[in-house]
């Protein structure tokens, strides 16, 4: 299908030349076919309202968010996403910044009424026969927002050309059939590129959620034959523990959204020996970075420099990415997102160790032992590779004589022997760290739990004491 004369190109128009009648999308209890989608509407027959507005997207169930997106991209001015996670104390100030005027939900327990916005719209992923519409299609701000884990989340403004440009380069659309499946909300930048990847790429999603085990979704994703599955390393080391992981033969395994460490992709890499193992680096600003698919933690230093459409460089150990894929702006503020030469400043620390970069942490998250700098991520990435260690969380205690001390919890490995859960096991994993850490990254103290808290981000909660 050729370019539309005289109009932006939507999502819908991607699925007018890849829908077919074996294509869905699936959440819990309730499967839509995309042919479906392009003649029914979700939206209760009220899309006309929701012309050239700024519509915050708020709904509890993910399938019925994917249905309104495909419908909204190109109507809509802006298009606000609300993932679960973010307290809703915020919401007055995200309606204020982004203009709101009509909210778009299926979940009544979401109090919106203190909102001042009078246009409320259901939707569901029961579809109903469409009525033809004729408009002019407008280019869609997608606005995104950032976890908001330290205080009021911030919004960044893509369109659907920054979303896919990494997409349409990675020949995804080459590959009918698959089905994908993410631990990810797709109301977040990791889970809406990978249905994004699922439309574009003439395959199927099978979606996730909230209320619903890790073992839950695992069966669901085995009773689809997914091919396709991502999620950040966290993520897969909670699925990993369940007896159901061994139930999917996927060919294809993506981390993204947290360092992808070395006993992360080795696990991966015996769990599924059939698949390929890849991590991308990405994050909500700056879009997709690149992808490193040999097997190895950290990324090959000659991805430094240009290549095709993104620049990438280090300044004070910090990465920098430029390219048409990073956001257009903050929403609703008037601070930078870029410097002055287009390169945003993404706060993740890598080191070059011979050929390689490897990532240290994140610069905000670095914790301060007496004036030495300790990322918790690379400490963490040490403790997993111990084999009775499954995950890590490292944190700082407060300290009157070094400001603060490492401390780290660590979930032990599921099968290890019960009789080794001691003291003794401290010993020999603190020992393990002595080897290879210099003294003020070595863990002051070591705790034993039966989990770890992950954020509805995919990433482990941290809590300093």
């Amino acid at each position: 299908m050729k370019e539309p004369t005289g109009r932006v190109r939507t999502l819908r128009d991607y699925l007018i030349t890849t829908a077919s009648g074996s294509r869905f999308i699936a959440g819990v209890g309730d499967r839509v076919d995309l042919c479906d989608v392009l003649s029914k509407t979700s939206l209760q027959g009220l899309i006309c309202q929701l012309y050239s507005r700024s519509i915050l997207l708020a709904t509890h169930d993910q399938l019925t968010a994917a249905l309104a997106m495909i419908e909204l991209d190109g109507f809509a001015d802006r298009l606000v996403l609300w993932p679960p996670g973010i307290s809703a104390e915020h919401l007055p100030g995200v309606v204020a910044k982004a203009g709101v005027d009509a909210i778009v939900t299926d979940d009544d327990s979401i109090d919106l009424s203190h909102l001042g916005v009078s246009l409320h719209v259901r939707v569901g992923s029961k579809l109903t026969r469409a009525k033809n519409v004729s408009f002019r299609h407008r280019q869609t701000e997608w606005v995104l927002l950032t976890s908001g884990t330290t205080g009021a989340p911030k919004m960044l403004g893509h369109n659907l050309a920054s979303l896919t440009s990494a997409i349409k380069n990675t020949g995804a659309q080459q590959d009918p059939g698959s089905v994908w499946g993410t631990f990810y909300d797709i109301r977040r930048y990791g889970g809406l590129q990978i249905l994004l990847r699922a439309l574009l790429g003439r395959g199927s999603l099978v979606l996730s959620s909230a209320d619903e085990s890790p073992t839950e979704y695992l069966l669901r994703l085995a009773a689809h034959s997914v091919t396709h599955l991502t999620g950040t390393p966290s993520h897969w080391r909670r699925a990993l523990m369940s007896p159901a992981s061994r139930g999917i033969a996927p060919r294809y395994v993506r981390l993204s959204g947290e360092i992808a460490d070395q006993a992360i992709l080795n696990t991966l890499r015996s769990s599924y020996p059939n698949a390929a193992i890849g991590h991308a680096y990405a994050s909500t600003e700056a879009g997709v970075g690149f992808e490193v698919n040999d097997g190895l933690e950290g990324f090959p230093a000659s991805l430094i420099g240009a290549s095709e459409d993104i620049e990438i460089k280090v300044e004070g150990g910090s990465l920098h990415i430029r390219s048409a894929r990073a956001a257009a702006r903050y929403v609703g503020e008037d601070a930078p997102l870029s410097d002055a030469e287009g390169f945003v400043d993404t706060g993740d620390m890598v080191d070059l160790r011979g050929d390689r970069y490897y990532f240290l942490g994140r610069r905000s998250g670095m914790i301060n032992v007496g004036g030495q700098k300790v990322y918790p991520e690379e400490v963490e990435a040490l403790l997993n590779r111990h084999p009775a260690v499954h995950m890590s969380c490292v944190r700082p205690r407060r300290s009157s004589i070094t400001g603060s001390l490492v401390v780290a919890d660590v979930v032990l490995n599921p099968n290890l022997d019960a009789d080794r859960q001691s003291g003794e096991l401290k010993d020999e994993i603190l020992r393990f760290c002595r080897k290879a850490l210099p003294r003020h990254m070595i863990p002051t103290a070591l705790n034993f739990v039966p989990a770890l808290t992950v954020a509805a981000t995919g990433k482990v909660a941290r809590h300093n004491a």
